[in-house]
């Protein structure tokens, strides 16, 4: 049985990612939420559900102790946050982190809306855990899995990524974790 949790479990991606894990065979699913009652219950059912705050890293320790793969799915102090899981990983021996950051963060100058999402990259990538980083463009609710991949320091192309896209490739990594391991990669639709 392969452990995952999902940090930040009631956003708006993260409930696509949820619904694409479990279709998934043989995991058991924690979501990490401030708030369980911001979680639909048809989402939480059958996983496990921790209440606790990505800024206080006893409940991150807690929360990430015992789990095979991380994926973060945060928003909010991205540093600190991104520290908090990089540091309870490494003191319970969990190696694999898959993140979502941003379109955008590789550019100069960058845009101060964007530096929260540098950081966690920056803060993942000098981690020595066996990260993926997944930096989508902008969001859609369109139903239809079509996206492309662009690796770090290669162009970013494409258009606005559907979450069900984001989604159904985040579940090919946690089906594969080795796929695109310590690799920092770029995610939208296709032109």
């Amino acid at each position: 049985m392969k452990k995952v949790i999902i940090i930040g479990a009631a956003g708006s991606l993260a409930q696509y990612v949820i619904e694409s894990i479990k279709g998934l065979k043989n995991i058991e699913l924690t979501l990490f939420v401030r708030n369980k009652s911001r979680l639909h219950k048809s989402i939480a059912e059958n996983c496990i559900v921790v209440e606790g705050d990505a800024m206080n890293f006893s409940d991150v320790k807690n929360a990430v102790t015992e789990q095979h793969i991380v994926y973060v799915n945060l928003a909010g102090n991205l540093e600190a946050m991104s520290k908090n899981i990089v540091k309870a990983m490494q003191e319970g021996g969990v190696k694999r982190i898959i993140a979502i950051s941003s379109i955008g963060i590789y550019e100069i100058p960058l845009k101060s809306i964007l530096i929260p999402y540098r950081k966690l990259a920056d803060v993942i990538e000098n981690s020595e855990l066996d990260y993926t980083i997944l930096r989508p463009d902008w969001f859609t609710s369109a139903n239809e899995v079509d996206y492309a991949i662009t690796h770090k320091g290669e162009a970013e192309t494409g258009s606005a990524v559907s979450r069900k896209s984001i989604a159904a490739f985040i579940a090919t990594l946690i089906e594969n974790p080795t796929l695109h391991k310590n690799e920092n990669l770029g995610i939208s639709k296709p032109n």
